[in-house]
């Protein structure tokens, strides 16, 4: 069994309805509408309920930080590469973690993933932070809505995505085309690398395009779930305008026109 702990983990966890509860801890000294509201959803759901000290709570969760509400819950169940691979009759955006070991990292990085609209989350078994309580907080329950696989090897799940005919676009300082000068309205795979190396150097040579965010000040990069929210949405940008039938490109033009007309893109090894 797994903890979770705060009001939007829990109640997300709840409303998605993916995990088994065994029951849900409320602070006896807490009592507004939010709190209230995830009792009667425990109640709909025949979820045991109960009064305690805000004292065991804190023990339960190791932490004073649960907002008065605490559950224990079956593990969340991951998918397998193969998973990532059903046909969705769209094009998938998938996003890629290759060596995220901070749980904030983490489930920062999975609020913005299930904001952009990704169809799925690929980690690595080993060389990543687990999707613990603190990420599921940092996440506000993100994680309960995603699809998220677990691989043994990162750089074998990658070449899998390109069998089947996904890019892999790795986001990296080396990257030499900017982040929003790329189209990612087809079948892509967004690769994001470790908090202090970035991308492993297989990882790296997998990709089929690195690109970069331009930076203007001081700093040469930005934190790992920053950076990937830029892109993520740009990513979303454009496939909202392409299904509304426009350029995929910051400039705007009509798909009708010339101007509108992508140039076909290569990968690194083309």
């Amino acid at each position: 069994m797994q903890i979770l702990y705060g009001i939007h983990p829990v109640e997300e966890a709840l409303k998605a309805g993916r995990r088994r509860f065994d029951h849900v801890l409320v602070a006896r000294e807490r009592r507004d509408e939010r709190l209230e509201a995830i009792v009667a959803l425990c109640r709909a759901l025949k979820v045991r309920v109960r009064a305690e000290p805000r004292e065991s709570l804190n023990d339960i969760a190791r932490t004073p930080t649960h907002q008065g509400v605490v559950a224990i819950v079956r593990a969340q169940e991951f998918l397998t590469i193969e998973d990532v691979l059903e046909p969705t009759g769209e094009p998938r955006l998938v996003l890629a973690l290759d060596g995220v070991e901070d749980p904030q990292n983490l489930g920062a990085l999975l609020r913005s993933a299930d904001g952009a609209g990704v169809d799925a989350v690929v980690m690595p078994e080993r060389r990543s932070a687990p999707l613990s309580a603190v990420a599921a907080k940092a996440a506000a329950g993100a994680q309960e809505h995603l699809r998220i696989a677990r691989v043994v090897n990162l750089v074998r799940a990658l070449e899998e995505l390109k069998r089947r005919n996904l890019w892999v676009i790795g986001l990296d300082e080396r990257g030499t085309t900017d982040y929003d000068q790329f189209d990612f309205t087809g079948d892509c795979v967004l690769v994001m690398g470790s908090e202090g190396d970035g991308l492993h150097e297989l990882v790296r040579r997998t990709c089929d395009h690195l690109l970069r965010i331009p930076m203007a000040g001081a700093v040469s990069s930005l934190n790992v779930s920053a950076a990937a929210s830029v892109v993520l949405f740009e990513a979303a940008r454009q496939r909202r305008r392409a299904r509304r039938g426009g350029s995929a490109s910051a400039g705007g033009a009509s798909a009708g026109g010339a101007a509108g007309k992508r140039k076909k893109q290569k990968g690194l090894g083309s």
